[in-house]
């Protein structure tokens, strides 16, 4: 796995993302501990200072899998509000986890269950809450 990208992070979904770490369950092991490394990495800032280019949770984000060429609209969530968003990823998917953070023109490398990489770009912030003034979300 290469170099990853800076990442930025609400302070918010940072509290809200340790917690769902802290009660992962053993199936959600690996992408809970690679979730826990990015948070420690990331600059946590308030939620009013994210940048709108910057991929927070609940947003509409447009990115590109670079290792299959294929470029997707997805809205990262929360693992219980899957069922409730149409093209929801969940933060504790594997590719989920790999969004968040990063900012517009990031790419990264993220390890899959299955022993193999995926290279992600990110193309653009289609919405995201702070950008629209929802800091609390």
């Amino acid at each position: 796995m290469g170099q990853r990208p800076p990442i930025t992070i609400n302070r918010l979904d940072a509290e809200r993302l340790q917690r769902l770490i802290d009660s992962a369950s053993d199936k959600d092991l690996m992408v809970a501990e690679l979730l826990e490394e990015e948070l420690s990495r990331g600059e946590v800032i308030d939620p009013q200072e994210i940048p709108d280019d910057v991929v927070s949770m609940n947003s509409q984000v447009r990115f590109t899998d670079l290792s299959r060429e294929r470029s997707m609209v997805r809205t990262l969530v929360y693992p219980h509000l899957l069922d409730s968003v149409a093209d929801g990823i969940s933060v504790m998917a594997p590719i989920g986890a790999a969004l968040i953070g990063l900012k517009v023109g990031s790419v990264i490398e993220w390890p899959l269950p299955n022993n193999t990489e995926v290279r992600l770009r990110i193309d653009a912030i289609v919405w995201q809450p702070e950008r629209e003034k929802q800091f609390h979300r």
